[in-house]
């Protein structure tokens, strides 16, 4: 039981389920972000487009049970939206990103103080055997 316990302690004290719950949350509250541009600026456009019908108010009735096939429509127009402005979040990161790397002039890497250490016997040899 106590091996058990260290398991699991090891698992939930790693960075990745931390990070895991930092994009939770800041995914939940992207969400918001989204869902008032697609509700109160994208989805009203929309309306007016199509003469002040929403989607939500589409049904047909069979006997006595009413199709909402609106609210389908609806969330599956919000689920495209919320997709495209993701992938232009996403894009623009990795615009920004690539771009802060470009910025970082590499530096050529340290050589060990072994690799200096031969060098400089090589350059010894070489300056003895120019002597001879």
């Amino acid at each position: 039981m106590k091996k058990f316990f260290e398991e699991f302690k090891k698992f939930a004290i790693k960075g990745n389920v931390f990070d895991l719950a930092v994009g939770v949350v800041i995914g939940t509250s992207f969400t918001a972000i989204v869902n008032s541009i697609v509700n109160d600026i994208i989805m009203p456009a929309v309306g007016i487009v199509l003469g002040g019908k929403s989607f939500k108010g589409l049904t047909f009735i069979v006997g006595d049970a009413v199709i909402q096939y609106g609210n389908l429509i609806q969330n599956m127009v919000d689920f495209l939206i919320v997709a495209l402005v993701l992938f232009y979040v996403v894009k623009l990161l990795n615009v920004l990103r690539f771009k802060k790397e470009e910025a970082k002039p590499e530096e050529p890497p340290k050589k060990s103080e072994e690799v200096l250490l031969l060098q400089e016997i090589r350059d010894a040899l070489v300056n003895k055997s120019d002597l001879d």
